[in-house]
């Protein structure tokens, strides 16, 4: 048994090698086809013909920090391989993207030709894309949920990344969600379709089970537990479920019922929330275009757990990047002719 095992362990590479030389030659003879390897996950990166300045070590950076972001969120990466679309157009800055979960998970997102590095370290929206394939695909009623989670979930998995500053994440924070309140006429969440309601209202959903799960937890627990229950239950983009269903896996990853409920106060009626009241709770006092935390405020250690993760209620000495747990590896699959 041991001789087979250690010959697979030496077949496996050259399956591998194999398998990326494949996928390399399936994309069009315009594309730069790069794979990177995060855990025990693929993701193949191919990239439009068109004008890029930035060097493909700084395009590969950026996907490599994006997925680290979310797998170190989701203790692993949400899907076992996805395919990114790299489309360069005019302009600096990373544009619009969009995921998909049909026919095996992709994404595709838009580079400006004169993006930097620095546009790249700032950038919120690959993180945000790859989000979106740790939750099941439900209902278009329900896309607040969808919209909703990988808003909130977004900066803090870039904070613990150490790719974003934690008083700017919280600042951004504090200034946008009022964004999710509920307006005159409004119907709740799954029947008020609007712009802010679909992003904020669906991130303010998430704040609010937040904060719920860690106090009925006693801090133990967050609603990062409730999504990697849902994830770890086989809920990623590729699965059509029933909202109801992802909200009762979740309840059950942290052992108190909390979204279920809420999710009955929200979906269609316009609940009220006193956001001044949550952050003062929470210590997070705005002073301009500052933050300033107060550790004396009754639930200031939610407040960080909520930052840093249950199993870490202090913040974290050093604010410069750092390399993830996880086993990272870039594999230049294949390059094909301009």
């Amino acid at each position: 048994m041991y001789e087979n095992h250690r010959t697979l362990q030496l077949f496996t590479p050259w399956l591998l090698l194999l398998a990326l030389f494949v996928a390399a030659c399936a994309y069009p003879a315009d594309t730069v086809t790069t794979t990177v390897l995060i855990g025990n996950s693929r993701i193949d990166v191919a990239t439009e013909q068109g004008a890029l300045h930035a060097s493909k070590e700084d395009l590969m950076k950026w996907v490599q920090w994006s997925a680290e972001a979310v797998a170190g969120y989701y203790g692993r990466f949400p899907v076992p391989h996805t395919s990114l679309r790299i489309i360069p157009t005019t302009g600096a800055g990373v544009r619009g993207g969009r995921t998909w979960g049909d026919r095996g998970s992709h994404i595709s997102i838009h580079v400006g030709a004169d993006t930097t590095w620095s546009d790249f370290a700032d950038d919120w929206m690959l993180t945000h894309e790859m989000i979106h394939l740790a939750f099941p695909d439900v209902a278009d009623n329900h896309h607040w949920i969808e919209e909703g989670i990988s808003v909130y979930v977004e900066p803090f998995a870039r904070v613990r990344a150490r790719h974003m500053d934690v008083n700017q994440m919280w600042f951004e924070v504090v200034r946008d969600m009022p964004k999710g309140l509920p307006g005159p006429g409004d119907q709740g969440l799954d029947h008020t379709h609007t712009w802010g309601r679909t992003y904020w209202g669906g991130a303010l959903f998430c704040l609010l089970a937040d904060i719920e799960i860690h106090q009925k937890t006693e801090n133990k627990k967050g609603l990062q537990d409730a999504l990697r229950g849902i994830l770890d239950a086989g809920g990623n983009i590729q699965q059509d479920w029933e909202l109801e269903k992802a909200l009762s896996v979740g309840d059950q990853a942290t052992g108190v019922a909390v979204l279920v409920p809420l999710y009955e106060k929200m979906k269609d009626q316009p609940h009220p929330v006193d956001l001044p009241t949550i952050w003062a709770q929470l210590g997070i006092e705005r002073q301009g275009d500052k933050i300033r935390f107060l550790d004396s405020a009754p639930e200031a250690k939610i407040r960080e757990a909520i930052t840093w993760g249950s199993s870490q209620t202090q913040a974290p000495t050093s604010t410069a990047p750092k390399s993830s747990a996880l086993e990272n590896l870039t594999i230049f699959a294949g390059r094909t002719t301009r």
